[in-house]
Order: C-alpha cells, then sequence, then structure tokens
C-alpha cells in the first residue's frame, strides 16, 4: 500500500483496446452492446472524476442519444471505426486526459449554435 502523499502510476494502456475488424454485423452488435454498457457503467465516476455539476443519467441520456444517432449505420468498416473512436474517447475520459470542457461540449445546446451559424450565413449571403 503506498504511503500518504505518494501517488501511484496511472497505467494509460490498461483500457486500451486493439482494433479489429468485425467478423459480421452480429459481431459488430456485440462489440457496440459491450461499448455501450461500459459507458453506461462508467458514467457514475465520470461525474466523480470530473466534479461535474450534473447527475449521471444526464451523461447516459447523451451516451444513449449518441449510440441511437448511429444505431442505422450499416457498412461493417464504418461501425468498426465508431467503436474504434468509442472506445478511444472512453479510454481518454477515464484516465483524465480531458478536461471538464471537453467533457460539457457534449452536453452543449447544438441547435442554438446551428440557429445561431445560420442566421449569420442568411446576413452574410443577402448582403448585410
Amino acid at each position: 500500500m503506498p504511503e500518504p502523499g505518494y501517488e501511484t502510476p496511472s497505467h494509460g494502456s490498461a483500457l486500451a483496446v486493439y482494433s479489429r475488424a468485425s467478423a459480421d454485423k452480429n459481431d459488430a452488435r456485440k462489440r457496440a452492446m459491450t461499448l455501450y454498457r461500459q459507458w453506461l457503467k462508467n458514467a457514475d465516476h465520470i461525474v466523480q472524476l470530473y466534479y461535474l455539476d450534473m447527475p449521471a443519467h444526464a451523461i447516459r441520456q447523451r451516451v444513449r442519444a449518441e449510440f441511437e444517432k448511429h444505431r442505422y449505420v450499416e457498412d461493417l468498416g464504418t461501425i468498426d471505426v465508431m467503436l474504434w473512436k468509442g472506445h478511444l474517447e472512453l479510454q481518454e475520459t477515464l484516465n483524465l486526459w480531458k478536461q471538464t470542457t471537453h467533457i460539457m461540449r457534449y452536453f452543449e445546446n447544438r441547435e442554438f449554435g446551428d440557429q445561431k451559424k445560420g442566421a449569420f450565413l442568411d446576413k452574410f449571403l443577402a448582403g448585410r
């Protein structure tokens, strides 16, 4: 057991996964469900790590929305890349390789930002 004040070195590679191709759609689905469950299980831990002022269920809802957004992707190569990126995001989040602002960007109101950009472009294109 380490002495007080002594930090144990983190093992960043502990959460690393090998990138691999899915054998078929069932394999890709199993891998996606495993990743989804890992995100859900770690939601409470993420709130504690980053001292977030939001409940863990908000993170779970956002993760679900992200997975639902890509639910109907059929190409195995695309699915494999998204799975790899999902694992990478999870690893970076749990290893504290991100800052709180990086986490909070997932919770921005994206419709507001898009409306703001659209209004600017409309005015720009109209010559105002």
